[in-house]
């Protein structure tokens, strides 16, 4: 009996661990995602644009193409990656995290750039409706894993350096949570935004009630409003959260720590006036001070990226460098 009552207190302890480490990867995995939130936005605020132009009925399963293709990139290529990388070469996270943020630096500035002076494309697709659509399709899918792989290692290396875990496959787990959540989030999020235009054309036509019909017909007149809200929204995060990985990355590895600090001092400042709401004013502050550190950054590899990058690039691969 008291073999069976240890047992029992055994089995009762295995069962408190395995629930406080479920609690422990929750609470990993809610912080990881929260990091990552503003390449999140990017991410579904970007994707629309490659089921644009595609019959309806396309647009579903172009998406579902391309989330599978983000499952790949999240779980069987980033994730053993960067937890490999973690495990043999931890020194090279914080520099890689950097390189992430200077990109998105980089893509916010470029589209304020296009924002504030358009011009036309010279990379314009020709004769769209005379090409096939199948490889359209096929082009366009894997533009778009291509472009979600970028941010995908970025959310990816975010988690991780959230991750405060010694054990190794609670990071793994973690990721892999963080890496399914993120993406079922943006990609069902996408399949809503591309399809809600049609949901209101069809309560217009269909409506039985006077409500019914102008709620469909709202619907339709919202959606470019959306669509419009979600890209200033993403832009703003892309330079927020890039400007603040590139801050506090220079903090960490000693080269240049004056903008963090500074960053800081004006936060607590700033804090300090405002008694009523301390925390959200500072937070106020450090986000619109790395935002307009990382439009400043984004700014100056514009020319860097166009006229040195990407030729090399191209002559590298074979390729065409990308018209800006």
């Amino acid at each position: 009996m008291s073999g069976l009552l240890a047992l029992l207190d055994d089995v009762a302890a295995i069962a408190k661990v395995a629930a406080a480490s479920v609690d422990d990867i929750a609470g990993a995995a809610a912080k990881a995602g929260t990091k990552a939130a503003g390449v999140v936005i990017d991410d579904a605020a970007v994707t629309p644009k490659y089921v644009h132009g595609f019959s309806a009925d396309r647009e579903l399963p172009i998406i579902w193409r391309i989330s599978l293709g983000s499952f790949r990139n999240k779980l069987v290529v980033l994730l053993p990656g960067l937890l490999a990388l973690d495990y043999f070469a931890p020194v090279l996270i914080t520099p890689l995290l950097m390189l992430g943020g200077a990109y998105l630096c980089f893509e916010g500035a470029e589209k304020l750039l296009h924002a504030f002076a358009p011009h036309a494309d010279q990379t314009v697709e020709a004769d769209f409706d005379t090409r096939d659509p199948a490889h359209l399709e096929e082009e366009k899918v894997s533009g778009a894993i291509k472009t979600d792989f970028i941010l995908s290692a970025e959310i990816m290396t975010i988690a991780l350096a959230t991750i405060e875990s010694p054990s190794l496959w609670m990071q793994a787990v973690t990721l892999a949570i963080v890496g399914i959540f993120i993406t079922v989030a943006v990609y069902g999020a996408v399949a809503l935004i591309v399809k809600m235009d049609d949901v209101g054309l069809h309560m217009a036509a269909t409506g039985r009630t006077g409500a019914g019909r102008a709620l469909g017909r709202g619907l339709v007149r919202a959606m470019p409003k959306l669509m419009t809200f979600l890209s200033t929204v993403g832009t703003a995060a892309m330079l927020w959260v890039g400007g603040s990985i590139v801050v506090h990355g220079l903090e960490v590895t000693h080269l240049w720590p004056w903008p963090y600090e500074t960053i800081h001092q004006l936060a607590e400042a700033a804090a300090h006036a405002v008694p009523a709401a301390p925390g959200l004013v500072a937070w106020l502050v450090t986000a619109a001070l790395d935002g307009v550190l990382g439009m400043l950054l984004g700014f100056l590899l514009i020319p860097v990226a166009t006229r040195v990058i990407g030729p090399l690039w191209a002559a590298a691969t074979g390729g065409k460098p990308a018209a800006h």
